[in-house]
């Protein structure tokens, strides 16, 4: 039983990287595909009564939001590993630039997660944590956790 946690601010290849990495093994919780907490807190239960792989891809920005998946995946025996993307503000404006119609956000929403996000701590409860560049051609690169 695993949680994987995706972490970063908008337009780093978040989703990009669960579907290449984890769309054949692992059910994916996205608000902006669920549109409301209600809706992700039901499947996210159901998947740890179920005993079934997942991935959180949301920006998962602070301490406090990562511990609402964190704390209840371990009280339910799930190994938990988190994704810290590389997120640097004129890098994903650039790529957010290139988004197609209502997938683009206001510049507004990238500033701003990026002043709230908070870098991950393996103290947090995660067993692994890796950080995740996107390069220039288009491919990640993943590397174990530096504290």
């Amino acid at each position: 039983m695993e949680m994987v946690l995706l972490i970063g601010i908008q337009a780093t290849g978040k989703s990009t990287f669960c579907r290449e990495r984890f769309f054949p093994t692992h059910v994916r919780l996205n608000l902006d595909m669920l549109r409301t907490r209600h809706r992700e807190k039901l499947l996210f239960d159901a998947c740890l009564s179920g005993k079934t792989k997942l991935v959180v891809d949301n920006t998962n920005l602070t301490r406090n939001e990562r511990a609402q998946f964190i704390t209840p995946a371990r009280a339910a025996g799930f190994r938990v590993v988190g994704y810290f993307f590389e997120s640097r503000v004129a890098d994903a404006l650039r790529r957010n630039a290139l988004r197609r119609g209502g997938e683009q956000l206001p510049q507004k929403a990238i500033t701003g997660s990026s002043n709230r996000l908070e870098i991950p701590q393996l103290e947090e409860g995660f067993d692994e944590l890796f950080f995740v560049k996107l390069e220039a051609d288009k491919q990640f690169s993943v590397e174990p956790w530096k504290s």
